[in-house]
């Protein structure tokens, strides 16, 4: 950061918060209006906190990323034309751009990294290479995705708008991981533009093509930076479309037959679409994904030992498939509850012990409440429930296996965060009876 982040930030958070009032009323009602801008407020603080941090006590990606796309920056202001190369490139080396990407560390075939670069790059452009406003602008551009998934949710079950903000918008890790510029935040974005448009395009039926562009938009950024996101969560998509729309058919008999036939089809349309990756990428080939995640746990296990006790072992990987599959139920109560308040070495281990504490005793009293056999009949006869749940399971395995050290989990693991708070605050108001019934009637959330 430098002095020109003091003077230059003022005038761009002017901007952002004079164009966010000037939206608010065409995508709010009188209910979720009151979340809209202290929602942008806490993305615009998580980004700009997670600067302070990494540029006055840590070293991090998020610095890497700043520099880097300051080469582009700089390439722009060389020649208009390789700088926009720079951004556009599929990651050729011509003459024209040869002594930039000798610089960029990250420029390259597969280099899930350099997307961000070039956002970060044209954000740059846009900013005079201010390192906050970049950051804000991540930010604002990531809400936008949040705010789409939040009406998403609050459209669904609307009895539960208020508890629905505070999974998407008011988790500490949620606002301060995925604000800034990172990988995560651009995710985490698109996921809830993905998220929308498989809601209004596939289950409502409505702006087809508009859900289509969007949606392949937002595959197409996940994509290219976090993959495994993908694969965790079209599947129970998928199964979430399937789910809403075979509750329509009115015949018993047709919605059984059917059922099977979608299922699969959607399997071998998900295998067809694993292996055209794996053999695109290693990384994903079935014989070898377990060695993979093996390799990088191990790795980031060794890099914990440096961080002051923030490692954590749910037991010994094998490199196979069916080792991970052994790994599967601890891997999920460390990425979903754990660390526990105990295991807590920082302040950032505390704030995530703390989220996790509250799932931890949000599910115990809903299933004390419900009963065990009532909460799983419920999540499977709710087609919402069935996505928020068997994605936050899927994701949690994936995570908690591959990650080793609460450090690396806390980050990795917010795309699933808000899904699987929704899913508990929407089985609650379904489940536990709810004082003021007028709440189900909320007429202005008919509006998407």
């Amino acid at each position: 950061m430098e002095l020109k982040d003091l003077y230059i930030t003022p005038i761009y958070l002017a901007i952002i918060y004079l164009i966010a009032f000037g939206v608010r009323g065409s995508v709010t009602n009188v209910y979720t209006k009151k979340y809209f801008i202290p929602a942008l407020s806490v993305k615009i603080v998580g980004a700009i906190s997670l600067g302070i941090l990494y540029h006055t006590l840590y070293a991090g990606d998020t610095n890497n990323y700043y520099r880097q796309a300051g080469i582009v920056y700089h390439a722009f202001g060389d020649s208009f034309p390789a700088g926009l190369e720079l951004v556009t490139t599929a990651g050729d080396i011509t003459p024209a751009i040869s002594k930039y990407t000798n610089q960029l560390t990250w420029f390259g075939h597969g280099s899930n990294e350099y997307f961000v670069i070039r956002v970060a790059a044209v954000f740059a452009l846009l900013s005079f290479n201010t390192y906050t406003v970049i950051a804000v602008l991540f930010a604002a551009v990531t809400f936008s995705g949040m705010w789409a998934m939040y009406m998403t949710f609050a459209k669904i079950r609307p009895q539960a708008y208020k508890e629905l903000a505070i999974a998407v918008f008011f988790l500490p890790s949620v606002f301060f991981w995925g604000s800034g510029l990172l990988k995560d935040s651009l995710c985490l974005g698109a996921l809830g533009w993905l998220f929308y448009s498989f809601y209004r395009g596939a289950i409502e039926r409505k702006s087809l093509l508009r859900c289509a562009i969007m949606g392949t938009g937002a595959v197409g950024v996940i994509f290219a930076m976090k993959i495994y996101i993908l694969l965790a969560f079209m599947p129970p998509a998928l199964l979430w479309v399937f789910n809403e729309n075979s509750n329509k058919i009115r015949s018993k008999a047709v919605r059984w037959l059917s059922k099977p036939l979608f299922i699969g089809v959607g399997l071998v349309v998900a295998l067809f679409a694993f292996n055209k990756l794996a053999a695109a990428d290693d990384r994903f080939n079935v014989d070898k994904i377990g060695a993979q995640s093996k390799l990088t746990a191990d790795y980031l296990q060794q890099v914990s030992a440096t961080e002051k006790g923030s490692g954590y072992n749910i037991g010994v990987q094998d490199g196979t498939i069916g080792g991970m599959v052994k790994l599967a139920p601890q891997a999920v109560v460390v990425a979903l509850f754990r660390p526990f308040l105990w295991e807590a070495r920082n302040p950032t281990m505390l704030l995530s012990a703390l989220e996790a504490t509250y799932f931890l005793v949000l599910t115990v009293r809903i299933i004390r409440k419900v009963g065990f056999m009532r909460t799983f009949s419920t999540i499977g006869q709710v087609p919402v429930l069935t996505l928020c749940f068997v994605f936050s399971l899927i994701f949690a395995i994936s995570v908690g296996i591959s990650s080793g050290n609460f450090g690396t989990l806390v980050r990795y693991k917010i795309p699933l965060m808000p899904f699987y708070l929704s899913g508990l605050y929407i089985l609650q108001s379904i489940v536990v009876p709810i004082k003021k019934p007028q709440a189900a009637r909320i007429p202005g959330l008919a509006r998407a």
